[in-house]
Order: C-alpha cells, then sequence, then structure tokens
C-alpha cells in the first residue's frame, strides 16, 4: 500500500468491553501488522453521561492480557495525540463552523420539548418523525431565521445544536467487506454534529479524529454500517479524502436470533466478556474470559474465527500465524454465531500445548486455595503432565488428578460392580503383598512386576489392572496405573491396595 496503514479501535469508556469489541481490536491489530502499519486506541468520551469510572481501565487491560498492545494511545502517546476525544474538544467546534460557512451545516435553536411536540405530531399521523429536508424548514434553525436573529441567540446563551445538511444525492460507497453501497440521501435525517456545550457528537468527532490521526482503514463493527453514508458525506463536505472502510459482522447468539449478548451468556453459562467486571454503581459482577480459565491465546484463536476463515482446513494459529493468513476478503458479511462448545475446544487445544511447569505453577497455586499438600512443585508438574490432554481449564485438574495428593475415600459403585467380584479381594491381597516385598520405583519396573506376575498366575489382566485402578484412584479413570503407582510410592500403593480390599471384600 502506497499510504502507510494506519488503524484504529475507538471504543467508548460506558462499560465493559465486550467481546465483539475485542474482535474488532483484534482484526484492527492483524490488519495493521500485516501491513507493518499502526494500531491506535483512540478513548470516544465525549458522552459524558453515559461515562463510567474503570472502564477506560478494562479496556486496556483486557486488550493487554489478550496480547493485541496499541501502538499509540492513552499512556502510549504518539505524535498525533491527545487520543481521548474529552482532551480534544477544543478542536471540533471550528470544523463544525467551517461546514456551516460552507452550507453544509446550520445552526438549529428547537427546544427539547418543540422537538417533542413534532415527534409526536407525526406518530399522531402513524409517521416516523425524522429532521430533514423535507421539514427542516418548519422549525427555529438558521435556514428559517435571519442571521441578526442567529447571532442575536448565540450572544444570548440560547442553547444550540448544529446540524448536518447532506447533500441529495444517490450515493456510491465501498466497502472493503460488502462492496459496492449505494444510498439515496434523502432518506437521511439531518444529524447533530455539535452541541453548544462545547461537545461535538460521535459522528463529528469520530470523522475530524480520523482524519487528524491520518487513518486509512475503519475497520468496525456492523452496527455502524448505517453512519457509512453520513461519514462519507461529511468528508465529502470538508474535501477530504475518506478512508477506505470494512463494517465486520455481527457476534450472534448460539442459538436462536440476533446479537450475542450478556443475558445469552448469563442464561447458557459462559461469558461474553475478556475480563471479570464489577459495575461500579450496582455491584453487580460479571465473569470474563480470563478468570473462567480461557488462555489468551485460546481468546484470540476464538475470536479471529468469528467472522474470518482462512480459506483452508488450519484453525489453531499463533498470532504471527494470523497477522500473516489475515485478510479482510476472507471476512464474512453475514453474521457469525459464537459456539461456547468451540470455544472451549479452542482452549482445550492451547491448554495441551504449555509447557508441563506453566500448567504445574497455576496448578499449584489452586491447590495451595483448597489447602492440598505436595510434595514438591516437580511432583505437580509431573501430575499435570500426565493429565493435561484430558483438561480444558486449570480447575478440571482437581477432578482428573486429586487421588495423586489424596488417597480415595469412597469407589464409584458401577465401577465396583463391574470390576471387584468374590476372589478380586485376594487377588488384590497378593498384589500388595508382590509390591510391598519389591524394590520398584518407576512405572517400568511396576509394570515389568504386576505384568510378570499375572501372566506367571495364568490369569487375565483385566482381573487384576481394574482392581488395581479402582483400588488408586477410587475409579476407572486416570493415566496408566503404573504412573500412578509410581508417583505415589510404594507404600502409599500398598496402603491403597489393602483399603480397598478392606471396604470392598
Amino acid at each position: 500500500m502506497s499510504q502507510p496503514v494506519r488503524v484504529r479501535f475507538a471504543p467508548s469508556p460506558t462499560g465493559p468491553l465486550h467481546i465483539g469489541g475485542v474482535r474488532t481490536a483484534l482484526f484492527n491489530y492483524l490488519f495493521a501488522k500485516k501491513y507493518n502499519g499502526t494500531f491506535v486506541l483512540r478513548i470516544e468520551d465525549t458522552d459524558q453521561n453515559r461515562y463510567v469510572e474503570g472502564a477506560e481501565d478494562y479496556i486496556k487491560e483486557a486488550l493487554d492480557w489478550c496480547n493485541i498492545p496499541y501502538d499509540e494511545g492513552p499512556g502510549r502517546e504518539g505524535e498525533y495525540g491527545p487520543y481521548r476525544q474529552s482532551e480534544r474538544k477544543n478542536r471540533y467546534r471550528k470544523y463544525a463552523e467551517k461546514l456551516i460557512l460552507n452550507g453544509a451545516a446550520y445552526y438549529a435553536f428547537d427546544t427539547p420539548e418543540e422537538l417533542d411536540a413534532a415527534r409526536k405530531k407525526a406518530e399522531g399521523n402513524k409517521q416516523t418523525f425524522i429532521y430533514n429536508h423535507k421539514n427542516r424548514d418548519e422549525f427555529k434553525n438558521s435556514l428559517t431565521l435571519s442571521q441578526e436573529e442567529v447571532d442575536q441567540r448565540i450572544s444570548a446563551g440560547d442553547d444550540y445544536v448544529i446540524r448536518f445538511k447532506p447533500e441529495l444525492k444517490m450515493l456510491g460507497m465501498f466497502d472493503e467487506i460488502r462492496k459496492g453501497i449505494e444510498i439515496d440521501t434523502s432518506l437521511l435525517d439531518d444529524k447533530v454534529l455539535f452541541k453548544s456545550d462545547g461537545m461535538p457528537t460521535y459522528h463529528l468527532a469520530n470523522v475530524v479524529d480520523d482524519h487528524e490521526m491520518e487513518i486509512t482503514h475503519v475497520i468496525r463493527g456492523e452496527e455502524w454500517l448505517p453512519s457509512m453514508a453520513l461519514h462519507v458525506l461529511l468528508y465529502e463536505s470538508f474535501g477530504w479524502t475518506a478512508p477506505k472502510f470494512a463494517h465486520l459482522p455481527l457476534i450472534l447468539k448460539p442459538t436462536g436470533k440476533g446479537k450475542l449478548s450478556k443475558r445469552d451468556g448469563d442464561k447458557m453459562g459462559f461469558s461474553v466478556f475478556p475480563l471479570d467486571w464489577v459495575d461500579p454503581k450496582s455491584g453487580e459482577k460479571s465473569s470474563g474470559f480470563r478468570e473462567d480459565g480461557f488462555l489468551p491465546e485460546a481468546m484470540v484463536n476464538i475470536l479471529a474465527f468469528l467472522g474470518w476463515n482462512p480459506g483452508t482446513d488450519q484453525e489453531i494459529f499463533t498470532q504471527d500465524e494470523l497477522v500473516s493468513a489475515f485478510n479482510l476478503d476472507k471476512v464474512n458479511s453475514s453474521g457469525a454465531k459464537y459456539d461456547p462448545e468451540k470455544a472451549k475446544w479452542f482452549q482445550q487445544q492451547w491448554f495441551v500445548q504449555q509447557d508441563d511447569a506453566v500448567v504445574g505453577a497455576a496448578f499449584a497455586k489452586a491447590l495451595q486455595a483448597k489447602d492440598i499438600s505436595y510434595p514438591s512443585q516437580e511432583y505437580v508438574d509431573t501430575v499435570c503432565g500426565l493429565v493435561k490432554e484430558r483438561a480444558v481449564f486449570v480447575d478440571d485438574l482437581f477432578d482428573l488428578s486429586l487421588f495423586f495428593f489424596v488417597a480415595p475415600s469412597e469407589y464409584d459403585v458401577k465401577n465396583v460392580k463391574k470390576c471387584w467380584k468374590d476372589d478380586t479381594g485376594e487377588i488384590m491381597t497378593q498384589v500388595a503383598e508382590l509390591i510391598e516385598n519389591s524394590e520398584v520405583e518407576t512405572a517400568t519396573e511396576y509394570a515389568d512386576l504386576v505384568k510378570g506376575w499375572i501372566k506367571d498366575q495364568d490369569m487375565g489382566f483385566g482381573k487384576v489392572m481394574m482392581p488395581l485402578r479402582l483400588s488408586l484412584v477410587g475409579s476407572l479413570m486416570g493415566p496408566d496405573v503404573f504412573e500412578i503407582a509410581s508417583m505415589i510410592g510404594k507404600d502409599e500403593t500398598v496402603d491403597r491396595i489393602k483399603k480397598a480390599v478392606s471396604e470392598l471384600s
């Protein structure tokens, strides 16, 4: 690309960051890195009434956890700052006034009561109220008032807004994902761009900031597609070159129709936020992927496949591989259903790839929290290596490996009926004596000893192997039974066999 790529993620700090927002940030990041460009974080906090304390920090922490670092933004200043719109508000007025001077905007002095009356009148006639070219001459604005009266009202401190006056035409646009789009601008309303309190609305601030920050590509969610025509018209009215637009598909709920929401997550038991969030007003807590046990690599992999497909059978991607493979041409225009089970699959694929020591360190903390003792960190690491392939999250390791730390206190009833017969107690007593009188330590030594004895007795392996596992584990689950015996040690192995004989025979 001839011009250096510059993209931005521009969330509003009005609450926790939805995974749809994280997906938007990820796609912007991947696109920027693919073309050696710049990824900008801009906080769009012009709506101070909806500002939520802590939301901006949450956004930055979520991006950091997902390893989606921004190159420029709050705390990482560049030459295009500041990166909070509230800190840029002194620059928007001149742009709004420029639009008035070139006839693309006008002052409007209508009160909320007057607008509400007009809205109710339209509703009474079964019409939708739209303030635009069809009725703007019926209201109090600089198109209907004299210049003298307009100046007097402004000087007197009357409240006003500056509304856009779109050019009436068939507007042709191009979206990098949805391709050609055409709209009749006569259907648009005269959007408010600026208010007398000195704050711009989203539309003006968004376009001005993208221009001043030299944004080349606007990659954002589908919910902003209806605003594309207004933004393109604003660029034209300023005489600026518009960036290229790409509107990402919605993330849909797993079942039924509609956009994925927190309510869907609460109902079906999964998170829709990257991190835990506690509402500062209500105190209500919403769970996050991180606290649910997801790895950031899995989170990124999950989000990458919500609307994008590499065109190959590969599903597990490192971040570098995603950067290399990512292309807007491979982003779908139709909505992407979120599948909680597929999300767990991605998590499991990344979980098993972790080094045993990394998993072990996390599991050791979990064991400590439950006051479960263990011989050494090396022991915990080895246990994790034996069972992690069957785990999805760290917490799953408890059920998969508790017998490595605590002797079974009960035995699975179905398994007992299946493998503990009338002669099993006598057989297992002999196995316990065999092990007790040997010098075995490794899993191989245990296997050679017990299997050799079984052959010498001309006995079926099932008559020994299943009761042995039941004795050590409490069920018929777990890794190689001789690995278990070597880990817990000879004395503990013998004690567990004797206990099972005592309770089950």
